[in-house]
């Protein structure tokens, strides 16, 4: 039987590392269809969202911080912002509920926004979700199944979750997802980007069984963004993302090159056969065969499918959504 990792080769887009959002969506009209991105207001989701909306479509931008998303929109035409807090499972539901009752179609859903090495912070219905995997993962998964009923079908209709190689670091630590015993705020951040990967495996399988819309996980490449805000400029150096003067190192993308792959993603016919697929560089990334970053690829662990079910099945108990889309 063919394995999830065996079909993660490239195809050959025309597309490459140093393309830009506006060089993947040349020849694409998004006029009359409606996206959403979450944090869509600030580094790559911004980019994201401006590169949307030159392509013709309307953006919807849920915001933690909306007068603060507003500002950063002001000018962009076909923008509307609404409040969600990912962190909260409530304001999740009130965001949802809002956008259903306009009774409108949705035709991309891109999850990008998240934390990064954050300290130790709990949040949740009681007070135990570890941030990363609450926020990046359990408030999006969250989401996309509460607005599942207003996603369009079809291989037209996309679901974007935005990944990272950082998933190299970790798959899903099934004995305590919310590192109760061990705080490491990195393996946190890692895992959860995992579990963004294998979100996109297992929502494609059902929407495939019934034709729904298909969905990714995408890298972008290492970007320079505010996701890196809780990283000190010393240390960023020492891990060789900045020299000592702020310039990033060599292989780092512009916002607008690390926005390129998410809406390629999101628009291109290329990927119509090939629902699941984690993307890099605006194609089909290839199996990680190193531990370099840089050169990323997807290891093995953020492509199974029986991880994808059994994560899927832990989420929908966790946030009390029972069997969700069925």
């Amino acid at each position: 039987m063919t394995t999830r990792q065996e079909l993660q080769h490239r195809i050959g887009s025309g597309f490459g590392a140093l393309s830009t959002a506006d060089d993947v969506l040349g020849g694409i009209d998004l006029s009359g269809r409606t996206a959403l991105v979450t944090g869509g207001y600030s580094g790559l989701g911004l980019e994201i969202t401006r590169a949307l909306v030159r392509a013709g479509a309307h953006v919807v931008v849920p915001a933690r911080r909306p007068r603060i998303a507003e500002e950063a929109l002001r000018g962009t035409a076909r923008v509307e912002v609404g409040a969600l807090d990912l962190a909260d499972q409530e304001s999740v539901r009130l965001f949802a509920d809002r956008f259903l009752a306009t009774h409108r179609v949705l035709d991309i859903l891109v999850s990008n926004a998240g934390v990064m090495a954050c300290p130790e912070t709990r949040v949740g219905p009681d007070g135990t979700w570890e941030s990363h995997f609450a926020i990046n993962h359990l408030g999006h998964f969250a989401l996309v199944n509460r607005l599942y009923p207003a996603l369009s079908r079809g291989t037209d209709a996309r679901v974007v979750s935005v990944a990272s190689s950082g998933h190299f670091l970790s798959g899903i630590r099934w004995a305590d997802p919310h590192f109760h015993e061990g705080y490491d705020r990195w393996l946190a951040y890692a895992q959860s980007k995992t579990a963004n990967a294998l979100f996109a495996v297992h929502l494609d399988s059902l929407g495939a069984a019934g034709a729904g819309p298909r969905a990714f996980a995408v890298h972008p490449g290492s970007i320079l963004t505010p996701l890196q805000r809780h990283i000190p400029r010393a240390e960023q150096i020492a891990q060789g993302w900045v020299t000592a003067d702020g310039t990033p190192a060599q292989g780092f993308k512009t916002p607008a090159q690390g926005a390129a792959t998410a809406v390629w993603a999101a628009t291109s016919p290329l990927l119509d056969a090939h629902g699941g697929a984690y993307c890099q560089d605006c194609d089909i990334a290839e199996p990680a065969l190193t531990d370099d970053m840089l050169i990323g690829g997807v290891k093995p662990w953020a492509t199974d499918p029986e991880a994808a079910a059994r994560l899927w099945q832990l989420s929908a108990e966790l946030t009390g959504l029972g069997n969700p889309l069925r």
